[in-house]
């Protein structure tokens, strides 16, 4: 073993101090944080990255807002389909559809997934891998598409002014924090339940009366659920028609002004040089579901070759792009500029920090941590170059929500996109139709905790 020592530390010093060049940085650091000394403005002004101009611009829509919640993937989930309502009827392009609904029934059903695997896992000690990751978060708001897409299979959809925000929904730590102190006490109960050898009955008994309760959290905390709404709206034609529909269920809401069959849809994963997660294979991942009975995440690993072909060519038909990526590697917030030379590291600290995009995923340097919106794109020679973005953080960052990613950024810290099957080669449709590996429930592709 070496141990560090004064003289280690004293030569160390010494070396630091004998160069004019890291005093410089020093100061530069010391007075205005890490990020402000690195950033550099070339990155920001080059290839049109201040001007947000793209070739190819499907229609902007107003900016919504997760506020301080986790639940990034079902708004950009419900983005790419509002932005299919507004466009088909002609509507305000603030319309937004309500995300707090399937925030209520995702975290109803993550509660019940929660006591289903602790009952599977009760026979198993409390300090068992897979048993402390289930209880260490019962529930959250962190999602992928395959559960969003469950959620509207079972719920349907609603308009935002059915159900709105509420301070819990609009801020979760306290909902969490709560929420998931039954479900632990509970699910403590379960195990106990399970080594007395109660019977299945009685079990099922229990679980119902604790998951009564779990709605009756939810409902105080997100408002309850509707059953039926009335939509209304004045359409932006010059005539500006007023159309009244309804009552309609959320099933019946989604068919009549949405439609899309979610089953086109599937996610092409890049995640390069892991030993166990080839290219051209399917894949799922153990515990990474919302909802008994739900849909399991499904991911093709591909090329980011692959991911951008499919993308561009969804892009070019006017059709939005649900993506996954590491957001706040090189990142500008309020710029809204997503660009791989837009802070240099290296330079101010005289250091290497790069290395490649596998082994980042492997040492958890770099995971899937948000959902966003590919909304257009810029072009050179066929080929894109810069990519319009669409987020769900307010109207205050970028232009208006919107923000630009550059390919290289794409191609390094991007992860899953989401497409329909008609984008895919034969080879991608037959790939997901074979039996997927799966992958344990840490792997760095689970969803968000």
């Amino acid at each position: 073993m070496k141990e560090l020592t004064a003289d280690d530390i004293k030569s160390y010093a010494d070396k630091y101090c004998s160069s004019k060049f890291n005093k410089v940085a020093q100061r530069a650091v010391t007075t205005n944080g890490i990020y402000k000394a690195a950033e550099d403005m070339n990155a920001i002004d080059r290839d049109g990255n201040s001007n947000f101009s793209f070739s190819i611009d499907n229609v902007s829509i107003g900016a919504s807002n997760q506020n301080k919640s986790g639940r990034c993937w079902i708004y950009a989930c419900l983005n790419t389909l509002r932005q299919h309502m507004i466009k088909t009827y002609k509507m305000a392009d603030d319309f937004e559809l309500s995300q707090n609904y399937l925030n209520f029934y995702d975290k109803l059903e993550k509660s019940n997934y929660f006591y289903e695997n602790v009952i599977r896992t009760a026979k198993k000690p409390m300090d068992d891998r897979e048993v402390w990751y289930i209880f260490a978060t019962p529930q959250q708001d962190g999602g992928d598409w395959c559960l969003v897409c469950a959620l509207i299979d079972k719920y349907g959809v609603v308009p935002k002014d059915a159900m709105g925000e509420t301070s819990c929904s609009i801020t979760s730590a306290e909902l969490n924090t709560i929420l998931n102190r039954k479900l632990r006490k509970d699910g403590l109960k379960l195990r106990s339940m399970v080594a007395s050898g109660s019977s299945d009955d009685e079990i099922s008994t229990v679980r119902a009366e604790m998951m009564e309760e779990n709605y009756r959290i939810l409902a105080i905390a997100l408002g309850v659920p509707p059953c039926k709404v009335e939509f209304e709206y004045r359409d932006t034609t010059d005539k500006k028609e007023f159309h009244q529909c309804g009552p309609l269920t959320p099933h019946e809401f989604y068919k009549d002004f949405i439609g899309e069959d979610l089953n086109d849809y599937v996610i092409l994963m890049n995640v390069p040089d892991v030993d166990d997660m080839p290219f051209g294979k399917l894949y799922t991942i153990e515990d990474s579901g919302n909802m008994v009975g739900g849909r399991p995440n499904l991911y093709l690993n591909e090329p980011i070759c692959e991911l951008t072909k499919a993308a561009l060519a969804q892009v070019k038909d006017g059709i939005p792009v649900w993506y996954g990526c590491d957001v706040l590697q090189q990142f500008d917030r309020e710029k809204g500029i997503m660009d791989l030379d837009l802070y240099g590291f290296n330079d101010l600290f005289g250091t290497d920090f790069n290395f490649r995009k596998g082994d980042m995923f492997s040492t958890r340097e770099s995971l899937p941590t948000h959902a966003m919106v590919l909304a257009g794109v810029d072009l050179q020679n066929g080929e894109p170059v810069r990519w319009k973005v669409e987020n769900s953080w307010g109207d205050k960052i970028g232009k208006k929500g919107y923000m630009v990613m550059s390919q290289a950024w794409f191609e390094e810290y991007t992860y899953e996109v989401v497409v329909n099957k008609k984008y895919l080669t034969d080879e991608q449709k037959a790939a997901f139709q074979t039996e997927p590996t799966v992958l344990p429930f840490y792997n760095g592709m689970q969803p968000t905790k």
